[in-house]
Order: structure tokens, then C-alpha cells, then sequence
């Protein structure tokens, strides 16, 4: 068991942070993943794909999302934390949300080349009601979750 759920960050500090990390630089690499009902996406960086065309994928993706659910809690996810890995934080969100219609669990890692300390992941639960996002935060947020099979 884990506590998963820990590290919440405002929405418009995560997109100050994506703007920071990407403005002007090729120090990172990274990928987009987005799950829903309808299934699972991945945008990566490709090589030589300039940050500020990755950035407006990002941009792209997070909006469209915003049209469909409004209501988002954003958890960072650091190793020097020793927080769970993103990928086992994005999957118990998706599982623990199954109750809820049309959640979407976005995923953003920006990796540094050569400072992990400085490697950006962020987990965006997104969802349709309020009421969902408080739910969701009062069952699990700061709480031990049970490993999922």
C-alpha cells in the first residue's frame, strides 16, 4: 500500500511550470498520456520537435479536456519525494474512478537530460461534477491505497 494521492498543486501552477520548462528550451523530453472511457492516447516529443510545437499540443490536449471536464485536482509526482512512479499513480486514479462518468486522467512528464531534480510530472484528474472531484479527493487523497491487481 501507498499513499498516491499527496502532492496537490493548483492548476495555474502546473501551467506555469509547463510554460517554464518549455519556453526556449530543448533540456527536456517527455510525453502526454491520456486516458478515458473511450480508451488511451500518447503524444510524445519527437526528435527534433521544437518545445514550443510540444507546448501547443499540451495546450491543445488540456483544453480539450477542460470542455468535457471541468473540475480537476492536479498531483505532482517527484523522486526526490520518493513518490509512487506516475504511471501507478495515472492507473489507480483511472481504477478509483470507474464510478464516474467521462473522468479523463491526463499524464505530463517533461524529463530534464541532465537534472532529474528538475524533471516536471503531473498527474491531472478531470472530472465532469463537483461533487466528483471532492468525492475523489475525501476517499483518497493523503490516504493509503491498497496496490491495484
Amino acid at each position: 500500500m501507498a499513499i498516491l494521492f499527496k502532492t496537490v498543486i493548483g492548476e495555474n501552477t502546473a501551467f506555469q511550470m509547463i510554460e517554464d520548462a518549455l519556453v526556449g528550451t530543448s533540456d527536456y523530453d517527455g510525453y502526454l498520456n491520456i486516458v478515458a472511457d473511450e480508451g488511451e492516447r500518447t503524444l510524445s516529443w519527437a526528435p527534433g520537435m521544437h518545445a514550443e510545437q510540444f507546448q501547443t499540443e499540451i495546450t491543445e490536449v488540456l483544453r480539450s479536456t477542460w470542455d468535457i471536464c471541468r473540475f480537476w485536482v492536479v498531483y505532482e509526482r517527484r523522486d526526490d519525494r520518493q513518490d509512487a512512479e506516475a504511471n501507478a499513480i495515472r492507473n489507480a486514479a483511472f481504477k478509483l474512478t470507474r464510478g464516474y462518468a467521462g473522468v479523463i486522467v491526463v499524464t505530463l512528464s517533461l524529463l530534464h537530460k541532465r537534472d532529474s531534480l528538475a524533471d516536471i510530472e503531473l498527474i491531472f484528474v478531470c472530472f465532469q461534477q463537483d461533487f466528483q472531484r471532492r468525492n475523489f479527493r475525501v476517499r483518497y487523497e493523503g490516504k493509503f491505497i491498497p496496490d491495484q491487481p
